[in-house]
């Protein structure tokens, strides 16, 4: 957190008069502005983006990185409403690193460079370079993790029949007949596999989830499912996209590896979707102390103690990141398609809220 200290006052008594100098005072969503592009480690990232020197020369693909952060700080939901803030605002116009509107790019230019972010996994390289530089020497003391419902304007794919085991008879087998053996579940199976095989096990592509709400009604929607791991301060520390009708059990152990190689925490704290022997097993075997709520399907309803009860309240984080993401900056209303640019979208988003809260800790 020192690091993170000194950044901060580098910003706030060296960097803004300097800006503020060379260009027209600073607005608050300037500065905020400002403050997320000073966390993300853009230099190192953007080598695989850059002019080869074949062919005619590309647009700053910098630029457009910090063109799409701002469009998540500044809640835009099209680019074509970000270009036409970027030619009218020549502050943020310069801070993205154009001087002069004729040198904004075009929208095909703004979406073949989104494309391209989506494809190389941009914005989940610079979240986890962020987590890793400014939160991986502190020790946190809950992870609060829950999924969120993502709406798209696509039309969701039929899922694949499994023809491979036909189905049998009803009633009692022959002598002679063979009984193939259940296949083993996903939660079992991913006890055995890294983070890579789990993250490609989880199905991805667009289609209906069905959940209930607070008050016990059924709602659907078409798009995908949101998966986060938050800290203490709602701050995001790992994110899995999956299809709408992912349980959201299914994402708990990728999400636990994920967070394992980014910060060290104390308490895994999920609600009753995640209560699972094979969840509350690997959890220890991490070394943490699984707080779950017990689910009532299973049984009669086990009440937490007065000490996990008052910890158990701490998952209302995640929570709030949801609500933050859906409000202020652009996930309640995306417009592209596709599982890796719905990724990129969303992930820009947390990028933004992940670097406001860290500078939060320091106020």
């Amino acid at each position: 957190m020192s690091t993170l200290f000194s950044i901060f006052n580098t910003i706030q008594y060296k960097l803004f008069p300097w800006l503020e100098e060379e260009l027209d005072p600073l607005t608050e969503k300037e500065q905020h502005f400002v403050q997320v592009i000073s966390l993300i480690d853009l230099r190192s990232q953007m080598n695989d983006y850059s002019w080869r020197g074949v062919g005619r020369k590309r647009k700053n693909r910098t630029s457009l990185a910090k063109a799409f952060i701002a469009k998540s700080v500044y809640n835009l939901e099209t680019n074509e409403i970000l270009i036409e803030y970027l030619k009218g605002c020549k502050n943020l116009r310069r801070l993205c690193g154009w001087e002069r509107r004729s040198e904004i790019p075009s929208t095909s230019t703004f979406s073949r460079s989104f494309a391209e972010f989506s494809n190389g996994q941009l914005a989940q390289k610079l979240h986890e370079a962020m987590i890793k530089q400014h939160y991986d020497s502190k020790l946190a003391g809950h992870v609060s993790r829950d999924s969120s419902a993502i709406e798209v304007r696509e039309k969701p794919k039929r899922k694949k029949q499994n023809a491979s085991q036909p189905k049998r008879r009803r009633g009692r087998p022959r002598k002679d007949e063979v009984i193939a053996p259940k296949p083993q579940k996903r939660l079992d199976l991913q006890l055995t596999r890294n983070l890579s095989e789990n993250i490609n096990d989880l199905p991805g592509q667009c289609d209906v989830g069905t959940k209930l709400d607070s008050k016990g009604y059924k709602k659907s929607w078409v798009g995908y499912k949101l998966h986060l791991d938050c800290v203490d301060g709602d701050i995001p520390v790992s994110a899995i996209l999956t299809s709408a009708s992912v349980h959201d059990s299914q994402a708990a152990i990728p999400l636990a590896q994920m967070t394992q190689e980014r910060i060290t925490n104390l308490y895994d704290v999920m609600d009753s979707a995640y209560d699972a022997h094979q969840i509350k097993s690997f959890s220890r075997k991490l070394g943490h102390v699984p707080i779950i709520d017990h689910n009532p399907r299973r049984g009669q309803k086990v009440h937490m103690d007065p000490a996990t009860k008052v910890r158990f309240r701490e998952r209302s984080s995640v929570e709030r990141v949801y609500s933050n993401l859906k409000d202020n900056f652009g996930c309640g209303k995306i417009r592209v398609k596709g599982t890796n640019k719905v990724m990129t979208h969303l992930m820009f988003a947390v990028i933004a809220l992940t670097a406001t809260q860290l500078f939060r800790l320091l106020l």
